[in-house]
């Protein structure tokens, strides 16, 4: 692979490359009828949600309201398309930022399948818990996972409130 990728050469530069990524963003962007704040907003919300729907993996934060009525005035009082071209790249180079994972969700993510293994191996010995058995580990681990990993977020959310 690496000898093939040295036979076609370098590639295209990355500064090209983010103006073709931001040409054709600002290009989807504008084919959208923008009158008010409020389409504005919402074209703003759906190009971060084309980022967090193509990208696998890596997801990306939306910025605030607040960052995007103060986008949306200096793009109002912009005279022409490129200027308006400008202030969009500016301010979705700025703030356009990768999530990040806290350690809560990060540590329940490891330990909860070893955990709901645990506790199926137990549950299985229990008369009352029989039925535990008919559930396949391969629905039980992801599903129990899962679960505790929303619980960990919401309850981290609803005590940091």
């Amino acid at each position: 692979m690496g000898g093939s990728m040295g036979f076609l050469g370098k590639g295209v530069p990355p500064t090209q490359m983010m103006n073709m990524v931001m040409g054709s963003l600002y290009k989807q962007f504008t084919q959208k009828a923008i009158n008010n704040f409020d389409d504005f907003h919402v074209a703003v919300l759906d190009i971060f949600n084309n980022f967090n729907s193509a990208l696998p993996g890596r997801h990306f934060d939306f910025p605030t309201p607040e960052e995007i009525k103060d986008c949306f005035v200096r793009w109002k009082e912009a005279k022409d398309e490129e200027e308006k071209k400008k202030v969009f790249v500016e301010f979705i180079t700025k703030r356009v930022s990768p999530s990040k994972l806290d350690d809560v969700t990060l540590i329940t993510g490891i330990v909860s399948p070893p955990a709901a293994m645990a506790a199926k191996r137990a549950g299985e010995n229990v008369p009352q818990l029989k039925l535990i058995k008919l559930i396949p580990d391969v629905i039980f681990v992801p599903t129990v996972t899962i679960l505790a990993i929303v619980s960990a977020k919401l309850s981290r959310r609803m005590y940091l409130k």
